[in-house]
């Protein structure tokens, strides 16, 4: 089965923030919720890039792996997902990912915060597909409909990449080959310049 991925090209993302809309819009998202954002790399600098971040749905997610109430679970297409009725807001999941993709609707102390929040690659919930109780909880189910999350067909640049993991990477590969080599956005050059 497909391993379900996102990616950013950094190359094409003109950070009109598209992708964020289309997630808000798609899931009516709670307020003060961003499953979704453009950060942009040495914002007014040469060299600026922004790039479309969100849960990436790791492989061995590290939300999953401090959950103290097993909230998340991986879907047979390797998507993370979490069940809101399991979760209890302890935070864990926000502090272990290196996205910072969980999110809470309420600012307030340890355990009051409500329930967390994140981006579902437009899968749903473990609730049956495309009910209304789904949507509610969870936004839009649009992998069941046969169709790629929103923020993926939303973007104009088609900078941000969903879908089966091997066709996002084949793409990517043939972009980059085009372009005549990586971006230097990243890396070690660019993360410890001599």
């Amino acid at each position: 089965m497909a391993r379900m991925k996102f990616l950013c090209d950094a190359e094409r993302c003109i950070e009109c923030n598209g992708c964020t809309v289309a997630c808000k819009n798609a899931n009516e998202v709670p307020w003060g919720i961003s499953r979704r954002r453009v950060i942009t790399l040495k914002d007014g600098e040469p060299g600026e890039k922004s790039i479309s971040v969100a849960c990436m749905h790791c492989t061995d997610a590290p939300c999953a792996a401090v959950c103290p109430v097993d909230c998340f679970y991986t879907t047979a297409d390797g998507i993370v997902l979490h069940d809101k009725d399991l979760c209890i807001g302890c935070g864990y999941c926000f502090y272990a990912c290196p996205f910072g993709a969980p999110q809470y609707p309420k600012q307030q102390a340890f355990g009051v915060r409500g329930k967390m929040d994140k981006c579902t690659f437009c899968a749903g919930g473990p609730l049956p597909d495309n009910s209304d109780a789904e949507y509610e909880k969870y936004g839009a189910n649009r992998i069941a409909q046969g169709k790629l999350p929103a923020c993926a067909e939303m973007c104009a640049t088609k900078a941000l990449l969903g879908g089966d993991g091997d066709m996002v990477a084949d793409i990517y590969r043939k972009r980059v080959l085009k372009r005549g080599g990586r971006p230097k956005t990243w890396g070690w050059e660019t993360a410890y310049p001599t």
